[in-house]
């Protein structure tokens, strides 16, 4: 028999495989089951892993696998429970996954550096884009240029899938507009009063501004790569 917090953990993971295709971050699980850290995620995994409930892949990170379901929740309760706890977590509630084969058209607006920063937003074409990548909200896409971001696994290029949004917590890779002209994707973090954009490279150094100079015009929230 499953605890409640062990029901919880199961169903919001199951939704966030069928949602995203991704198991959910350590953190994230954190905040849906209103833990206080970390530590008591582990302990739910690994007790549901005892069980035979979940397994954990092999060398990938953030892999997880449910294997069964409890055995007392019908499909109706389950997902009425895994929304309720998705509500939490989000703000939300979750939209209907899109089909893996679906393709969106996405706004493209110009290039946005991975090093110093330089002008973004310049035009509009668009991107498509499978929609099995993106969650919920508005999004928009950037060409990378740059390599201050490639310890992030994101290069010269790429295309960063960017949800639109004014907000972002400390350690989220945002598309931030420096001083209403110039526009850059790096790690938002701050510091004494001041805002730290932070590179994922160690050869670049960060970027300290007073608050008023930053605004935060989106979140990463995927990639796509060209392989020519």
């Amino acid at each position: 028999m499953l605890t409640a917090k062990q029901h919880e953990l199961i169903r919001f993971i199951q939704r966030k495989l069928e949602e995203t295709g991704i198991s959910p971050s350590f953190e994230e699980m954190k905040e849906a089951l209103d833990l206080k850290s970390k530590s008591g995620v582990h302990r739910l995994i690994s007790a549901l892993e005892e069980r035979g409930f979940i397994r954990r892949l092999p060398n990938r990170a953030r892999a997880l696998e449910v294997i069964k379901q409890p055995e007392n929740v019908t499909p109706t309760a389950r997902s009425r429970a895994v929304n309720d706890v998705l509500t939490r977590a989000t703000g939300s509630a979750p939209s209907p996954r899109a089909a893996a084969n679906d393709v969106i058209d996405i706004p493209l607006h110009g290039r946005i550096a991975a090093g110093a920063p330089i002008e973004a937003l310049e035009g509009q074409t668009s991107l498509p884009v499978p929609a099995a990548l993106l969650g919920p909200g508005e999004h928009y896409a950037l060409e990378v240029s740059g390599d201050s971001m490639v310890e992030a696994g994101i290069f010269d290029g790429d295309y960063a899938l960017v949800r639109r949004t004014d907000t972002a917590r400390d350690g989220e890779i945002v598309v931030a507009l420096v001083r209403g002209e110039e526009a850059t994707l790096k790690y938002l973090r701050r510091e004494n009063g001041r805002i730290r954009l932070d590179p994922a490279n160690g050869a670049y150094e960060p970027q300290i501004y007073a608050p008023h100079e930053v605004v935060v015009q989106g979140k990463l929230a995927g990639l796509l790569r060209r392989y020519h």
